[in-house]
């Protein structure tokens, strides 16, 4: 477009190097060592309403190595989620009454409901029937809201993490003692990638596989970025044979627009109702979809018909088909994985001569290839303002124009 500034935010990106293996503690850390200010995170996780726990970090040394370590420490009645297990429902209760941000609330719910699949598929039960044992107790839900809250607060807008190393041997919790990886990191680790490891004991948490495979975009090499920091978190162990650490990069991507991996399903429909087929498309954006649609076809014995289509996250793959199964009369779905060019894209708010406005930057390589104003703003500001939509979009994008893209 004439007249604007090829200026692009770049993209703020978290690259996790699982040298050590992962934890929620150590992920929490690794970003208060990156530059994550404690007593904020403090005041954050405190709009949960979770009680009978302090913070504090400390320095420690793991195989010569200095990093952070993220303690919780919780009062033994509630260690293992006290004398009420949480379920699923309970956790985005809590959710629900802490208000946190969109996008952090988003995050946490995510990673706590895959554990919940991972959790529902190790054991043969329903979802709704998971009680979270480990994963319910107060230090790890303070975990997994602590990562959500850390990278928000840190501006994180991409999260990248290497292939990670699970150990070996056998590891004791709430159902006794289960091998290595336990199921659930195993479970989990569908959807990531493994690192080779000879080392002795439970390298990878079910807590930090779900954060690490739920958020990351992809898994392999640190990315082309620069870099503004880098954090160590430690965990609990002080093994001898490998450095009990993570380690993540926080810095900004150049801008070459960006990738990433997704999964496209498709379902063929001929006999539900068009109402319905809107209110799963629904569901399915609610959800986490990427983008959900309904295109006509014709099917065989020349029916007409519907074809639903979703793209997402592989990690969702499972929660989109099972909305699909259950909310259609669809007997099958299609899946493909492929590789997606995306455009970088920030998000900016204009003053118009009606009201605040924001307005969608896309482009790649420093070139503007697009500014498109928020339809829901202009709608709300034309209405206001008794003008066109039309009129408030055009003012929206001249303001962007005239600041010379340079506003924030």
């Amino acid at each position: 477009m004439p007249g604007l500034a090829p200026k692009l935010v770049t993209m703020r990106t978290a690259y996790f190097d699982c040298f050590g293996g992962a934890s929620g503690d150590m992920i929490v850390a690794a970003l208060l060592d990156a530059g994550l200010d404690l007593g904020i995170l403090r005041a954050e996780l405190a709009k949960l309403d979770l009680h009978g726990y302090r913070l504090s970090a400390e320095r420690v040394m793991r195989g010569g190595l200095s990093g952070n370590r993220f303690i919780v420490a919780v009062e033994a009645h509630d260690h293992h989620g006290g004398p009420h297990k949480r379920g699923l429902s309970d956790i985005f209760d809590l959710l629900d009454r802490a208000g946190l941000g969109e996008r952090t609330d988003n995050r946490a719910r995510r990673i706590f409901r895959r554990l919940a699949e991972a959790e529902s598929r190790v054991h043969g039960v329903g979802v709704d029937e998971i009680h979270f044992h480990e994963i319910g107790a107060v230090d790890s839900i303070i975990d997994i809201v602590g990562a959500a809250v850390g990278l928000e607060l840190l501006g994180i807008n991409r999260v990248v993490s290497s292939p990670i190393p699970l150990g070996a041997g056998t590891v004791e919790c709430a159902h006794g003692t289960l091998p290595i990886p336990a199921p659930a990191t195993a479970e989990l680790m569908r959807d990531g990638e493994i690192a080779a490891s000879k080392a002795q004991g439970e390298l990878c948490t079910p807590t930090g596989a779900a954060v690490l495979t739920t958020l990351a975009e992809s898994f392999g090499p640190l990315p082309a970025m620069t870099i503004e920091a880098i954090g160590y978190g430690a965990g609990g162990r002080d093994d001898v044979e490998h450095a009990n650490m993570l380690r993540v990069f926080c810095g900004v991507q150049a801008e070459h627009g960006q990738a990433d991996t997704v999964v496209e399903l498709a379902a063929n429909i001929d006999d539900t109702p068009g109402e319905l087929i809107g209110a799963v498309l629904n569901m399915l954006l609610a959800a986490g979809a990427k983008d959900a649609w309904a295109v006509g076809v014709t099917m065989k014995k020349s029916r007409p018909g519907i074809q639903v289509g979703v793209l997402c996250a592989p990690a969702d793959a499972d929660r989109m088909e099972e909305i699909l199964f259950r909310q259609t009369t669809t007997i099958g779905i299609r899946r493909h994985t492929c590789s997606r060019s995306k455009l970088t894209r920030r998000h900016t708010t204009v003053e118009t001569p009606y009201g605040p406005v924001r307005v969608k930057v896309s482009g790649r390589g420093g070139t503007m290839y697009s500014v498109m104003a928020e339809f829901d703003d202009c709608a709300s500001a034309a209405e206001a303002h008794n003008v066109p939509i039309k009129e408030v979009q055009v003012a929206a994008v001249e303001q962007y124009r005239l600041c010379g893209g340079e506003k924030q």
